[in-house]
């Protein structure tokens, strides 16, 4: 690798060393380096008894797009939509950072409100404000071919405040969230699978994880997480059985019932993405012997060309 900070690669945090030779956030990245334009997102969920409603903004070079979706459990309504934004648009998913002014692509304190101001073709006007609390973020930053990286970070936030509106009903409720936010320079062609979710255990602690196979995922310095009272810790590498269970190294398994999805397969300006992104509820073990009593969460598979 070049002397640039690559070598440093891969890096996890918190903690020293962060290889600050790197354009990393919240400093801005360049839009193409080595032949590959950047790509970023930031998606959040809130998670909860009542509802699922994940939001998403996502940037392929100067490419925009927006989705949302909000999954009414007791009532197995799944409202969605996935839009284009232009340059220099809003649209309809952005985050406010509540001690800062002004709109930014990436919340950068615990205190982020994400907002989705959209339109269902049946239910009319959809509008939401999610309010995360809490939570440890962990950081990592991983090389990327050619001689490029990713930075990511990930939460599973302790409270999430969620006030929605469906045309003029309105549901208010609580519940806890996940929040994965990704900026750099990922290969022409990426295949993953990924899954984020919150839950408790059988003794009554608190649990969440941030699980990857195929971006992001060396041995050691990766994008894993697991939550447990709070502390952090990464995990070792993980196997997908589809979007039907994880596999731990030490036998360790999370189960995965869907209730809702988004599903969509896409061309357009030179990028094009096929994904498969189910919510519902897990059951198993976490690695440690954590047995789960109850978990929530998103399993996701994407094949893209961007």
């Amino acid at each position: 690798m070049s002397s640039d900070g690559l070598e440093a690669l891969p890096w996890r945090g918190p903690g020293p060393g962060r290889p600050e030779q790197l354009a990393l956030p919240p400093r801005k990245l360049a839009m193409r380096r080595n032949g590959v334009w950047r790509k970023r997102w930031r998606y959040a969920a809130v998670l909860a008894e009542e509802a699922f409603v994940c939001a998403a903004r996502v940037q392929v070079g100067p490419i925009g797009q927006t989705f949302w979706l909000v999954c009414e459990r007791g009532e197995g309504e799944t409202l969605e939509r996935t839009r284009l934004r232009p340059p220099g648009a809003r649209g309809e998913v952005w985050s406010e950072a509540l001690d800062r002014d002004g709109l930014r692509d990436h919340a950068p304190d615990s205190g982020a409100l994400v907002r989705i101001e959209g339109h269902h073709s049946e239910a009319g006007p959809v509008r939401a404000f999610l309010r995360f609390h809490g939570g440890t973020w962990a950081e990592s930053i991983c090389p990327a071919e050619p001689e490029n990286y990713v930075w990511t970070r990930k939460r599973a936030a302790e409270r999430v405040e969620a006030d929605v509106r469906i045309g003029e009903r309105r549901l208010r409720f609580e519940g806890r969230g996940v929040e994965d936010e990704s900026e750099g320079y990922h290969p022409h062609h990426t295949v993953w699978s990924w899954s984020a979710g919150v839950g408790r255990t059988r003794d009554g602690r608190a649990v969440g994880w941030n699980l990857v196979q195929g971006v992001n995922d060396p041995p050691r310095g990766s994008e894993r997480a697991i939550w447990v009272s709070g502390e952090v810790s990464e995990p070792g590498p993980v196997e997908f059985d589809g979007l039907a269970a994880i596999r731990f190294a030490d036998g360790a398994r999370l189960e995965f019932s869907s209730e809702c999805e988004r599903r969509r397969s896409e061309s357009k300006l030179g990028v094009s993405y096929e994904y498969v992104q189910p919510m519902g509820s897990f059951s198993g073990t976490l690695p440690g012997g954590l047995e789960l009593a109850e978990g929530l969460g998103v399993m996701e598979y994407q094949d893209a060309y961007w």
